[in-house]
């Protein structure tokens, strides 16, 4: 197989990567709350230059209209082990930034680029470790800990940049965890629900009675609604995902429907090759209506290189890019007009 074809979910294997490597920086549930008028401690803003700025090649001739923001909220990229190890991630951790900063604002933010400015603020979140003992108090203490810096930086955010803009609320794993909270915060059933054009909530278990007044989106140009996926190799449902039995939203990224059909592989824009490449007609997915996950088949080279990997969690902004972008715009264009 030629080297261009190890395209960036190599890349996006970050958590792998990062295990075992990381310290840890014990931090005080004391600490002073950051300071979110200091672009330091914002991973992706439309004031400074960063990762979120990056344009795939494919794309230099795009027209870009960035009528719009997202507030981006990225999943965990702390993974510090041992008894030891801190429970939440120091704001200024250059290992957990740059984890940050190479992977999901590179790999994930930048799919709102085209129609977005970018706001992705640091937060202090929940050490990897949190997850398996979710339940514990120490666990609930780091995810409230993590969520009340990313509270306070969409309140700076609000306060200071909205300027009555339309918002789109964007997330990964750990960061759906709290735009889940966020959502139910700001959003569900009051007057700011006016200003949401969509949250994309991906990775995470989304309850169907999460919120009382954000429905869910059921077609591509839907605004003031909430979507998202988890992502499996077709005929996979792990114990955790039967466990939930069957409480949890899914939207086809590909279609954006909730209808359990198979969207085909000619629907499929493009997984992000890089920055030099895309990938069209490679995914195929349907919902699995029973348990609320997504259901995906491969063609190659994907099907190589996902090996015998069934939870395609990393992948879950990636396999769909170029189907996210272009739906940010559809949904943009139907909020405006």
């Amino acid at each position: 197989m030629k080297k261009t074809a190890l395209f960036i979910i190599i890349a996006s294997l970050w958590i792998s990567s990062a295990f075992a490597q990381q310290p840890g920086v014990t931090v005080s549930t004391t600490a002073k709350d950051p300071d979110y008028s200091n672009l330091a401690n914002w991973a992706a803003s439309p004031f400074k230059t960063d990762t979120s700025d990056s344009i795939p090649v494919y794309l230099k001739n795009e027209t870009r209209d960035q009528r719009a923001d997202v507030f981006f909220i990225y999943p965990t990229s702390f993974f510090a082990e041992g008894d030891s190890a801190a429970w939440n991630a120091d704001l200024n951790d250059q290992v957990v930034n740059k984890e940050t900063d190479t992977r999901s604002i590179l790999y994930q933010a930048t799919v709102f680029n085209g129609s977005c400015r970018i706001f992705a603020p640091r937060y202090r979140q929940a050490n990897m470790k949190s997850f398996y003992v979710r339940k514990s108090d120490v666990a609930i203490k780091a995810f409230d800990f993590a969520y009340n810096d990313v509270r306070k930086a969409f309140m700076y955010y609000l306060e200071h940049d909205n300027k009555n803009r339309p918002i789109i609320i964007a997330s990964h794993s750990q960061g759906s965890l709290h735009a889940i909270r966020l959502l139910k915060e700001f959003f569900d059933g009051t007057p700011l629900q006016k200003q949401l054009v969509c949250a994309y909530v991906v990775g995470y278990q989304i309850e169907k009675n999460a919120f009382k007044s954000i429905p869910v989106g059921e077609n591509a140009r839907q605004t003031g609604c909430v979507v998202g996926w988890r992502t499996y190799i077709n005929g996979e449902i792990p114990n955790g995902i039967k466990a939930e039995n069957g409480n949890c939203i899914c939207v086809n990224p590909i279609t954006w429907t909730t209808s359990p059909d198979w969207a085909l592989y000619r629907q499929h824009e493009g997984v992000m090759a890089g920055f030099k490449r895309i990938r069209k007609h490679t995914v195929a997915a349907k919902i699995e209506p029973s348990a609320g996950i997504l259901w995906t088949k491969l063609r190659w080279p994907l099907k190589i290189l996902a090996g015998k990997a069934k939870n395609l969690h990393t992948y879950d902004y990636n396999l769909f890019w170029m189907n996210i972008r272009e739906n940010v715009k559809d949904r943009i264009d139907a909020f405006l007009n």
